[in-house]
């Protein structure tokens, strides 16, 4: 049965508008030096980057989705999430096609490898295991313009914008972020819903389980797809630790926490699709019974331009 195709949720629609009017507007007014507020403090560009450096991987693809002109970034432990370099497998070609290189490996900070590379902005996360904020105080020492982004309570699309002001690329900024919109809205057109509610399930990730909020950027990319999803219901929320994403539960939990009709796992395969629906744990679930149980794909942890449009992909795959 085909369900009625909603408008993008609002929270896209207000960044793709401020993005639209108040960046062009910040670009008209303001050119260079501009001056960019980091929390109680203020970062000075004298002039428009031109040799980027990342220390945050979960920042990079956004970076080069707005066209920055990123010369190297950090690297992770190579894991099925990367490449062999350690860039995450999202965004590794495009970083491979623009040339930029590993800065240092395994998330391991090397601040000669920094200076070495002579950024006139580097950027830095505020949080996650790729932040930086620790040695801000060493980078300043060396005079290296240094924009520290807290990706833990922003969306793709927010950060973005942050960084179109800070690169002198708000409209580049803006049409990534519309041209993402228009992705997903063609995407929910060409997809034939389930009936119910959906949950987002981390299903064994590395030991963990957990249910994903209707807040978290993987539930808001489902909404604009035409879903609706279910959180963790109200008597089990008394008892858990909530975050602003995903909410861990217990193994023993799961069964009773997981409420919607389908279900997607959280950087899910379809051998973990398999283990889903065959531990015995699960079984009287509905989701179990119907075999309604899909792959969001292994890049879908962490959502970005690139990211976000694989987890569209994998989605419209499933419901065509």
């Amino acid at each position: 049965m085909m369900m009625p195709i909603p408008k993008l949720t609002l929270a896209l629609v207000t960044v793709a508008l401020i993005t639209t009017i108040s960046d062009r507007t910040f670009s008209q007014e303001q050119q260079w030096p501009r001056s960019i507020a980091q929390g109680s403090e203020t970062l000075t560009l004298k002039s428009k980057p031109e040799r980027i450096v990342s220390t945050t991987p979960s920042v990079t693809g956004i970076l080069l989705a707005i066209g920055a002109p990123v010369a190297a970034s950090a690297a992770a432990t190579p894991t099925i999430l990367t490449d062999g370099k350690g860039f995450f497998s999202q965004w590794a070609a495009a970083a491979d096609e623009r040339g930029v290189e590993v800065l240092y490996p395994n998330l391991n900070f090397d601040i000669e490898a920094v200076i070495g590379r002579e950024p006139d902005l580097l950027i830095a996360s505020a949080t996650g295991a790729d932040s930086v904020a620790q040695h801000k105080s060493e980078l300043q020492a060396q005079g290296i313009p240094t924009m520290v982004i807290n990706y833990s309570n922003q969306s793709w699309q927010e950060i973005a914008v942050e960084l179109g002001k800070a690169t002198g690329l708000e409209a580049e900024a803006s049409d990534t972020i519309k041209r993402f919109d228009d992705y997903a809205a063609q995407a929910a057109i060409s997809m034939t819903r389930p009936k119910g509610k959906v949950s987002i399930v981390g299903y064994n990730i590395g030991g963990s389980y957990s249910i994903g909020r209707p807040e978290s950027p993987q539930a808001r990319l489902l909404t604009a797809l035409g879903f609706e999803v279910a959180g963790l219901p109200k008597e089990i929320q008394r008892e858990m630790t909530r975050r602003s994403d995903f909410d861990f539960i217990s193994r023993e939990n799961l069964s009773a926490a997981i409420t919607g009709d389908t279900v997607f796992l959280l950087r899910g395969t379809e051998e973990d699709v398999e283990a889903f629906i065959t531990d015995p744990m699960l079984a009287n679930l509905p989701a179990v019974a119907n075999r309604k149980v899909y792959a969001l794909g292994p890049t879908s942890f962490r959502i970005d331009y690139y990211s976000g449009r694989q987890m569209i992909d994998a989605i419209a795959g499933h419901f065509r």
